[in-house]
């Protein structure tokens, strides 16, 4: 019997079945693409599943895993200088004391991650979501963090001299006694934040927006606040020497 082929048996079926058998095969077509399964001895690579894998201390130094899936994985640890991150999902995932010098975060996935005593000195995070992430007493020295979310984040002690989180969403974030001397906080939402204590010294704040933010005992000397919204922010105590406040005008040694 000779056979015949899909597409020549549609003239003979009837109209109803032709059309399932043809949905079916554009289901095939459009699927997504399969996740891998996840292995946690698999190699670094883009999109590697290492979804709840320990990789505790492991080299990760340069590696590309770009996309890849690092839920609630262990990177505690870790060396992950220079490693390309962009667009990694690392929600709930561990990094404690790691390792991400010049790492590359752009646009990555950080939601409830855990990284206290990180280093990501230099890295990219441009973009990234950094939402309740635990970071406290991490160094974020000179990193970007352009439009990165880190809303509700957790920076209390953390090193962020001369980080750039320009229009970034700060807001509910706690920064108690963080040092963000020469940041640039252009444009940042911190409505709400908790500066209390810490080292705004030439930080520059123009047109943030701090309603409602403790600065408590903050360091604002030489920092810009020029067109910063500061209504019902908590300022007692304040260190003003060489400020420049909202209005333009060069801050007293009460304040603006």
């Amino acid at each position: 019997m000779t056979r015949r082929s899909g597409r020549a048996l549609l003239p003979h079926l009837g109209a109803g079945a032709a059309l399932v058998l043809a949905t079916v095969w554009i289901g095939l077509a459009t699927a997504p693409p399969v996740v891998a399964a996840v292995n946690c001895r698999a190699a670094p690579a883009p999109r590697v599943n290492l979804h709840n894998c320990s990789l505790v201390g492991a080299d990760l130094s340069g590696a590309d895993l770009a996309g890849a899936r690092l839920m609630h994985a262990n990177l505690s640890g870790a060396n992950l200088s220079g490693a390309n991150l962009s667009g990694a999902n690392l929600t709930g995932a561990t990094f404690t004391n790691a390792t991400l010098t010049s790492a590359n975060l752009l646009n990555a996935n950080l939601k409830n991650a855990t990284g206290p005593g990180a280093t990501l000195t230099n890295a990219d995070l441009d973009r990234a979501h950094l939402n309740n992430t635990n970071l406290l007493g991490a160094n974020l020295s000179n990193a970007d963090a352009v439009k990165s979310n880190l809303d509700g984040a957790h920076l209390g002690g953390a090193k962020l001299a001369g980080t750039r989180f320009v229009d970034a969403d700060l807001q509910s974030a706690g920064l108690a006694s963080a040092t963000l001397t020469d940041a640039h906080l252009e444009g940042a939402r911190l409505d709400h934040a908790n500066l209390s204590g810490a080292n705004l010294d030439g930080a520059s704040l123009f047109q943030s927006k701090l309603v409602g933010a403790s600065l408590t005992k903050a360091n604002l000397s030489d920092a810009i606040l020029v067109h910063a919204i500061v209504s019902g922010a908590s300022l007692s105590g304040v260190t003003w020497s060489g400020a420049s406040c909202p209005s333009g005008a060069l801050a007293s040694a009460s304040g603006c």
